[in-house]
């Protein structure tokens, strides 16, 4: 098996960050407008964060499949399963808002495919969602309590609302705070 990635492009540059995307499985080529899709979803993240970034600052994106993401999952979470979405900062909380670089987020194909077809969702609304959970876990939000489910729940809603990308939490419990309640209840410094 050859590790090396297959495709590796910027992605159009944000207003905030430098994005690296690399296609580790060719099934991403099938979203034609992944690199797009993928900077406007950042740039929703960034607008609810809490934190915000060093300008420029760099978020490396890795679009994998099953296989490749088990591997990650066991080795560095202990988990032996594929997963959607994989987030790893690259400086704590209290640090990432100056460092130069945020992190990586691994995302795979086939998971993230059979999620949106179970849950009736395009493919793109589905990745545009998980780049956004992913990317918020870089910016230092969790969901391991009920208060931070809720909190980031609720930033990831408003993120999507942006996207005009419907609530990917309607009719599960708990629901989410209101999009308006959240930026009230998390002001940007």
């Amino acid at each position: 098996m050859n590790d090396r990635p297959r495709s590796r492009r910027a992605a159009p540059r944000t207003q905030s960050l430098a994005i690296d995307i690399r296609l580790q499985s060719r099934r991403w080529r099938e979203l034609a407008d992944l690199r797009e899709r993928v900077a406007r979803a950042t740039e929703a993240a960034l607008t609810v964060a809490a934190i915000k970034p060093l300008a420029e600052a760099e978020l490396s994106l890795l679009f994998t499949d099953d296989k490749r993401i088990r591997i990650v999952n066991r080795d560095w979470r202990g988990f032996d399963k594929a997963t959607n979405v994989l987030s790893f900062p690259a400086a704590t909380p209290e640090r990432i808002g100056s460092s130069p670089v945020l992190g990586d987020i691994v995302l795979a194909y086939e998971t993230v495919a059979r999620e949106a077809e179970s849950e009736g969702k395009s493919m793109g609304d589905h990745l545009s969602h998980l780049v956004i959970h992913g990317l918020l876990h870089v910016l230092g939000e969790d969901h391991e309590t009920e208060a931070e489910a809720t909190r980031m729940e609720g930033l990831e809603i408003a993120a999507l609302a942006s996207l005009g990308i419907a609530n990917p939490y309607a009719g599960t419990e708990p629901e989410a705070a209101p999009a308006a309640q959240t930026k009230a209840d998390h002001p940007v410094p």
